[in-house]
């Protein structure tokens, strides 16, 4: 049996939070004993943790500045604080902090793996986490494998560090079977009201995800007629701001917030359209989950996107990265009924191809050749 230990910062509302939970709850337990340590503790995705999977906080909570804390003490002895047992395999699932704390690992034994989840374009990006670029790049030298969530991320970061060996495109694991289960949920009386053409976009309230491009959206929309609600899954610092805006413009009554759902798919699937306005991406688990329950994805062209709904849009709308190009790709949709019934049935069928089963055996083969 191989004892392998995934380290994340925390286990909070993120995508690449969810995924991991889904992941490591659904890896064979006869074959690998598997535990999670989390840098900060209370993260929202703990409790979904299955009591097969050890799980432990460094810190009971995050603290200012520490990022730039952890940068004063080298990989090598933050690792020696933090990691007292031996593994066979150490992950660190997230870019930046984990992966500088897992290069520190100075036994020859364990075999290192670096999962990447985001584009990161720059060298300032890339090294934000380190002390430098070039203690960025020794550190992700020093992997045995690089796991990256889609070929967009892999061919980014390989631009970023292009010395790297051993890449591999492994896709997120969607809780497929929890999310056929709840999507069939009642939501709350009243709160889809009929005749409405209902909007949705899952994610945290901040800026990278476009939410206020989506509510500049949604103000068009309305002046042009069409009788839209947009309905936000996620909390965030954004939220205010986007509020206010929506009072300023008449539309507060059609631009509602649902804040953090521990259950978002039975919202997604009763949405005509899954809207994505993001600046980055990995490969987005709130868009394939929405592919999973059926509801038709429109986005702008960000990371994974073209992998997910095919380079010629087969399975859903992928649009330059613009607000105007995302309101004209929605726009033309909603003129066209039969077109967007017709998305629905293939949203369905290439949510099949993102199955559970399929993304953890093809994980699990990883971890047993490395």
């Amino acid at each position: 049996m191989k004892k392998v230990l995934f380290l994340i910062h925390d286990l909070g509302v993120g995508g690449a939070e969810k995924v991991l939970v889904n992941l490591v709850n659904r890896m064979d337990k006869t074959k690998f004993d598997v535990t999670v340590i989390s840098l900060f503790g209370g993260g929202v995705n703990e409790k979904f943790l299955k009591k097969s999977v050890h799980y432990k906080a460094i810190f009971k909570k995050a603290f200012p500045a520490n990022s730039k804390i952890l940068k004063l003490f080298s990989p090598k002895r933050l690792h020696k604080w933090f990691i007292k047992e031996k593994y066979d395999v150490e992950i660190s699932y997230l870019e930046g902090p984990s992966a500088r704390i897992i290069s520190g690992c100075m036994d020859q034994e364990t075999k290192l793996v670096c999962w990447i989840h985001v584009e990161q374009h720059t060298k300032e990006i890339g090294a934000g986490a380190f002390r430098s670029y070039a203690e960025a790049k020794k550190c992700y030298e020093r992997f045995d494998k690089t796991i990256c969530v889609s070929e967009y991320v892999k061919n980014d970061f390989s631009s970023i560090f292009p010395d790297l060996k051993n890449l591999e495109v492994l896709y997120n694991t969607n809780a497929t079977e929890e999310i056929l289960e709840k999507m069939n949920e009642p939501v709350e009386e009243g709160l889809f009201k009929e005749g409405e053409i209902k909007l949705c976009g899952v994610g945290k309230i901040v800026p990278v995800k476009g939410f206020d491009k989506l509510a500049r959206l949604q103000k068009r929309l309305r002046e042009e007629g069409y009788n839209t609600h947009f309905y936000a899954l996620g909390v965030g610092p954004e939220q205010e701001r986007i509020e206010q805006y929506t009072k300023e413009n008449g539309i507060s009554e059609y631009y509602t917030f649902l804040g953090y759902q521990t259950n978002p798919y039975k919202y997604v699937a009763k949405c005509d359209l899954f809207l994505c306005a993001s600046t980055a991406e990995g490969f987005s688990t709130a868009a394939t989950e929405s592919l999973i329950v059926g509801t038709p994805v429109v986005t702008v062209d960000v990371s994974g996107m073209k992998e997910m709904l095919g380079e010629n849009g087969e399975y859903g709308i992928v649009t330059p990265q613009s607000e105007e190009a995302l309101y004209q790709a929605v726009k033309g949709l909603l003129d066209e009924p039969k077109k967007l019934k017709a998305y629905k049935k293939k949203a369905k069928e290439r949510g099949l191809f993102f199955s559970a089963e399929n993304t953890v055996k093809a994980v699990e083969e990883m971890l047993e050749k490395i």
